[in-house]
């Protein structure tokens, strides 16, 4: 009974009744379809977390967590249709695992009062908490992202990328587009020539886009893939003998599942991320011996570790502090969307509290506020070993060219402001 009890409250089925605990999460999930490489090793970091938290803590101050998960298969208007279905069920957050989705869903939220965190994806110029109040993309944008990345490949050419040539390889979407005006303003600013190489959903056919490459011979591919799309590139990169270590994907082209179905040819393959990946933490240790070994897991425990898997604990300890935080505030457990928005604006996760949480050194420390809703906007670099299938940071954490970058989002997000028409309000 203990069980199914447990059950129902950590995967409410869509349209069911509302979960029998006060807090309610709904995973806007994809386990189906071509993105599934890359949605089923978050979903399951994401759950079992939660899971943890039940089991070992009771919950958070008491109250029981439940995640509804709802099946989008990375598509939009599933992805609405969830929302809808489950805004009604308790919501105190919704992580919607797609740009297109959170595009979607900033006015419903707004108007719903429900907070939206888009982790490191979505409308970049969401940063700007003044127009966005109900919206925050924490730990970084797609712009922070691009403008790391093109740092990077700087640093790795003497610090001058003038004359130089640079691919973007892009997921010919919302969010494959999203880095796009970053790129062309760098490429201005640093001299490179930038060329756009658009895919077609999902991804598996590239034949084409690698022979451009092959033909063009770009110094430097940036990728902004997803799912099948991600491996495919891989497989066609090594396939054209393109050298991998010049070869850098987003942090959503940089988990296991897109590197490991290429075998050799992945070797040297680079991405950027910002937290850390394998099982040496004492929270995943804890996941291992309270969750998955005992059977309480989401999925069938082989993605543990992942950089996916390990993305998706990195999403529900951050919600967890921020219900905690609101708790603290408000002096009750049960709280509302409301004032989970209120203590995600106010958020503070130091280094020494990552610690505490059994995850140190996993990922930079950061403090929200009124006017930005995302930070640190740090990350690294990673590379792929296929030898011994690790992922190992080959750079320290960077910061993005904010001089580039915050004008950018003052003038996107101000531009939504008039066309929404919102008045954006005062920080204090």
């Amino acid at each position: 009974m203990k069980t199914k009890l447990l059950a129902a409250l950590t995967a409410t089925i869509l349209g069911a009744a509302p979960a029998l605990a006060d807090l309610v999460i709904p995973a806007l999930n994809y386990r189906t379809g071509p993105y599934a490489p890359s949605g089923i090793p978050y979903a399951d970091g994401f759950s079992d977390y939660m899971t943890l938290l039940n089991e070992r803590d009771g919950g958070i101050g008491g109250e029981k967590i439940a995640v509804q998960e709802c099946e989008t298969g990375y598509n939009t208007e599933k992805g609405v249709e969830c929302y809808e279905q489950t805004k009604g069920n308790g919501a105190l957050i919704y992580i919607p695992q797609s740009t297109g989705i959170t595009y979607q869903l900033i006015p419903k939220v707004s108007a719903d009062k429900i907070p939206l965190w888009s982790v490191a994806y979505g409308r970049t110029s969401a940063v700007n908490g003044k127009v966005f109040e109900w919206v925050f993309n924490l730990p970084g944008t797609y712009w922070d992202a691009a403008s790391i990345m093109t740092k990077y490949a700087m640093e790795q050419e003497g610090g001058s990328l003038e004359g130089k040539k640079i691919a973007l390889v892009y997921h010919n979407s919302a969010y494959g587009k999203e880095p796009i005006r970053t790129l062309e303003a760098l490429s201005e600013k640093h001299g490179f020539d930038l060329s756009l190489i658009p895919v077609d959903h999902p991804g598996q056919e590239q034949k084409s886009q690698w022979l451009q490459i092959r033909r063009d011979r770009p110094d430097y591919v940036f990728m902004w893939g997803w799912g099948v799309m991600n491996q495919v590139a891989i497989q066609e990169a090594s396939n054209i003998r393109f050298p991998m270590d010049h070869f850098i994907g987003v942090w959503w082209s940089g988990s296991e599942g897109d590197v490991v179905p290429v075998g050799d040819g992945a070797d040297g393959y680079k991405a950027i991320t910002w937290h850390g990946a394998g099982t040496d933490y004492p929270a995943m240790q804890a996941i291992k011996s309270t969750v998955i070994d005992a059977g309480k897991n989401a999925g069938d425990g082989s993605k543990f570790g992942e950089v996916g898997y390990n993305r998706g604990v990195y999403a529900a300890a951050v919600v967890a502090e921020a219900i905690k935080q609101a708790q603290d505030a408000t002096g009750h457990a049960a709280i509302t969307a409301a004032e989970l928005r209120d203590a995600m604006e106010s958020l503070e996760i130091t280094d020494a509290r990552w610690t505490e949480l059994g995850l140190p050194e996993f990922t930079g420390g950061f403090k929200l506020s009124c006017e930005q809703h995302s930070a640190p906007r740090t990350a690294f670099i990673q590379q792929w070993s296929a030898g011994d299938k690790t992922w190992t940071p080959v750079s320290d954490f960077m910061e993005p060219d904010l001089e580039v970058i915050d004008p950018l989002i003052e003038e996107d997000s101000m531009a939504y402001a008039a066309e929404a028409g919102i008045t954006p309000r005062e920080c204090n």
